[in-house]
């Protein structure tokens, strides 16, 4: 950052291997577990807690900027996403960059650097390390020219208060960063909020390619951690022109079929099949080329030819051993061995632990394990999102449902995206320990802070896609824009199909419309 620099992380053309399931297009380039194709002073770096770690202390300071060095690959025109916490100082991410002079200065780099700090200013813009300064300050839209043989920052334009981007930010807590480089347009975003962006015009000093790296900051001691680094190369992901009118035609025409439990729980809970309904109606209303189909209560009377061609299934039932896809394990799995995406909703994503268990850890990524997961009422506050197709069009929002946490994720979180995340209060753990009350290994977590995950999308083998959603226990709760977004988001992600940019916006339901279709009669009346 500014003279001083920060933590820097340079990109790649593409020669990288992937480590673990990812977005369409990207590949993991941190392991999660070793600093395994990254070169650095061992004294600073090092991996703690799954991230990337980079620390200074009193007793042991940078006597300069130093940084840790992508060695697998040089970035060109690329997405880059990862998360980052910073605990004082500054640091960056650092990418088309160059080594100016490795002999000598051993882990020190120049180049365009994504800036973030633990002050209030320069989070999110666009400096150049040893590379001509300041390049686009938070909210600014700049062009860099060169104007009789002087190097100049032209401000273009406006992407944002920067102020109100900094409110954006979380203080010594993890964010995500975004950078996209394409040609000499170079956009940045923290929790998918536009910080800065720049198109460099400056053909003397301007650079097509170059190292990624991640930045330590000489200065007061500080520490900063990176996870989940994700590297799409764009020219790679570019389809042939005549692929792209196939995939617009692909995403236009998708196949969902909801699967709605048997009735549960009474009046405006767990109201399967009429919630089932209300999405599918939407759906079809805001993208019309889509077949949606709503079969109730419970697994189809036919078996899975009801489902075949089916690009998502979505399933919105009761859990644990009266799971209605139980029985079915087997034939289901071939299912999502074609790659059909899976939606499950509530109490839907719990299930006994072992092999149905494992079938839905390989199938979207994570479950409600009794004696591991609980399931208390209380507010959940969703105030940042992962820039993911999901996420889409969703602002913050905070709604009381029966947010089911601490859930059972594959290992190391492999393949599976957060995508609402919370801290829970700790009344939420006042029941004593049982099956879904708690147990010893949440009150840790809790205690200790921990995010827990309450909606998550995942992908595995064989192309397919899985999204889990904890809510949903109240009925009246899809009245709610952002709740029902998200839902709404994930279906046609997980059917392959392409997410508006602003995600699937559908008209608020009235209150009558909430009463329909639902399984119990209102207190007071007769069921028909």
């Amino acid at each position: 950052m500014r003279t001083c620099g920060f933590l820097c992380f340079l990109l790649a053309l593409f020669c990288a291997v992937p480590t673990a399931h990812a977005e369409d297009g990207f590949v993991s380039i941190f392991d999660g577990k070793t600093l395994d194709g990254w070169d650095g002073n061992p004294a600073f770096w090092s991996v703690q807690d799954g991230a990337i770690t980079g620390q200074t202390t009193p007793d042991n300071p940078t006597k300069g900027n130093t940084f840790l060095i992508w060695r697998k690959g040089t970035t060109k025109n690329f997405e880059l996403k990862l998360e980052y916490k910073l605990i004082g100082g500054n640091s960056g991410i650092q990418y088309r960059s160059f080594e100016p002079d490795p002999e000598k200065m051993k882990w020190v780099v120049g180049g365009y650097q994504a800036d973030f700090e633990a002050g209030k200013t320069y989070s999110g813009i666009l400096y150049g390390e040893r590379f001509r300064g300041i390049l686009a300050n938070r909210g600014q839209k700049t062009e860099l020219v060169r104007e009789n043989g002087k190097f100049k920052v032209n401000v273009v334009g406006s992407v944002g208060d920067s102020a109100t981007i900094q409110s954006k930010i979380n203080d010594e807590d993890w964010n995500q960063y975004t950078i996209t480089a394409n040609d000499f347009h170079f956009v940045h975003k923290i929790n998918g909020v536009v910080t800065a962006e720049c198109t460099d015009k400056d053909q003397k000093e301007r650079r097509d390619s170059g190292l990624l790296a991640l930045q330590l900051h000489a200065g007061p001691p500080m520490k900063v951690q990176f996870r989940n680094i994700q590297l799409k190369d764009l020219d790679a992901a570019q389809p042939a022109s005549d692929d792209v009118s196939q995939n617009a035609a692909d995403s236009e025409n998708k196949k969902v079929v909801f699967l709605a439990g048997r009735p549960s729980h009474g009046y405006g809970s767990h109201e399967h099949y009429a919630g089932c309904l209300l999405l599918a109606n939407s759906l079809k209303e805001a993208m019309p080329n889509y077949d949606v189909k709503v079969i109730r209560e419970g697994w189809p009377s036919e078996g899975t030819e009801a489902l075949e061609g089916a690009d998502s299934v979505v399933v919105y039932c009761d859990g644990g051993g009266r799971h209605l896809l139980n029985p079915h394990i087997d034939e289901f799995d071939k299912l999502m061995k074609k790659g059909v995406g899976l939606v499950c909703i509530h109490y839907a994503v719990e299930t006994p632990k072992g092999k149905t268990g494992d079938a839905f850890l390989d199938w979207m990524g994570g479950y409600f394990e009794a004696g591991w997961s609980v399931n208390p009422h209380w507010d959940g506050k969703f105030t940042t999102f992962p820039d993911h197709p999901i996420s889409r069009g969703v602002e913050p929002f905070e709604i009381n449902d029966e947010w089911y946490y601490h859930m059972r994720f594959r290992d190391d979180m492999e393949g599976v995206t957060p995508i609402l995340s919370a801290l829970p209060p700790a009344d939420t753990l006042r029941r004593p320990d049982g099956p879904h009350s708690g147990n010893p290994a949440v009150r840790k977590a809790v205690a200790n802070g921990e995010i827990q995950h309450v909606a998550w999308a995942a992908e595995r083998e064989g192309d397919g896609r899985g999204f889990g959603f904890t809510g949903g226990h109240f009925h009246w709760n899809w009245g709610d824009e952002n709740f029902r977004k998200v839902v709404h988001n994930a279906i046609v992600w997980t059917a392959h199909g392409e997410v508006p940019e602003n995600g699937v916006s559908t008209p608020n339901p009235s209150r009558d419309q909430l009463e329909e279709n639902q399984d119990e009669p209102k207190p007071g009346e007769k069921k028909k």
